[in-house]
């Protein structure tokens, strides 16, 4: 997508920030499994969690998209009437691409297969495809230097990974969850200043933890402080997903900004840089979910058993 926008005139700040702020909009929406993962640690029900997710999930792109319109307004790109003939041809000639996430979702959701082998799976299917097909990748000229380039990425990955784990190890055994839970107690009795305390915590530990950590060390331990004041435990799973969909962008620790640094080849302060008119927008999207639960909880309540 970069090299398209570019040829599109868009600006290569504008592109960056779009396309890594763009790839955590789905973690709310089905089939993520981040959702799932929540739903098992805090014994909420995940079909509840996922219907009241979509209106949120569906706010964070509408204004993202709406943020991208806005600047896309002010470039002279060439634009073109929708044809739906060439869009037909077009997903027919990518049809080699729209079988792979079609079939990495049989393999979840038949239970054939674990995610591990769905993924290694899928990056067989992707090789053969480019090897025999498309014939993009050769074996003896540029093989060598794509799985090179993955496995510095999935080097990278692990050592961030790594760092997380051992920094929650850290939290654990100073109890700073416990003693920040106690604090907030002592300090007030208003659930609305206990979930803006709650955003600010959950915003750090984004930028600290990895997302499965998060879920892993903070919720057990936020879910019987929030219940003290009150919180629907399915609002309460909307705001902690949407505030790690923050942590994705957000330094050290974001999955988002390594992920297009390694992939661009660009610094990784520049690649936050350019997320970061995203970031806000979805930080202003956080405060409504949080402050207005009636497009969570209340639609989960009104659609579900």
């Amino acid at each position: 997508m970069l090299p398209i926008l570019i040829k599109q005139r868009y600006s290569e700040n504008f592109a960056l920030g779009v396309l890594t702020s763009s790839g955590s909009l789905g973690i709310l929406l089905p089939p993520s499994l981040l959702v799932i993962l929540y739903g098992v640690a805090s014994h909420t029900p995940i079909n509840q969690l996922f219907i009241a997710g979509v209106v949120p999930g569906l706010l964070l792109i509408t204004m993202t998209c709406a943020y991208a319109i806005y600047k896309a307004r002010s470039i002279k790109s060439e634009r073109r009437r929708f044809d739906a003939s060439l869009a037909m041809r077009t997903l027919y000639e990518s049809k080699w691409e729209v079988m792979l996430p079609a079939g990495v979702l049989y393999g979840i959701f038949s239970g054939i297969a674990t995610l591990v082998e769905v993924a290694a799976a899928a990056a067989a299917y992707t090789l053969m495809v480019e090897l025999f097909i498309h014939r993009d990748v050769k074996f003896g000229t540029n093989l060598g230097d794509i799985l090179k380039e993955c496995a510095i990425l999935v080097g990278g990955i692990k050592i961030i990974l790594a760092s997380a784990m051992g920094l929650t190890s850290y939290l654990i055994f100073a109890d700073v969850p416990s003693m920040a839970a106690d604090l907030i107690l002592s300090v007030t009795d208003s659930p609305w200043l206990f979930l803006l305390a709650l955003n600010a915590a959950l915003l750090i530990a984004g930028c600290l933890l990895d997302v499965i950590s998060a879920i892993v060390v903070i919720v057990p331990l936020m879910l019987p402080v929030a219940a003290a004041f009150g919180i629907d435990p399915i609002h309460l799973g909307i705001i902690f997903l949407a505030n790690m969909e923050l942590g994705y962008l957000t330094p050290p620790v974001g999955m988002n900004l390594y992920l297009a640094s390694f992939r661009f080849d660009k610094p990784l302060m520049s690649v936050f840089r350019a997320a970061l008119p995203f970031f806000l927008i979805n930080l202003i999207a956080v405060f409504v979910i949080t402050f207005v639960p009636g497009i969570s909880v209340g639609v989960a309540h009104l659609f579900g058993p």
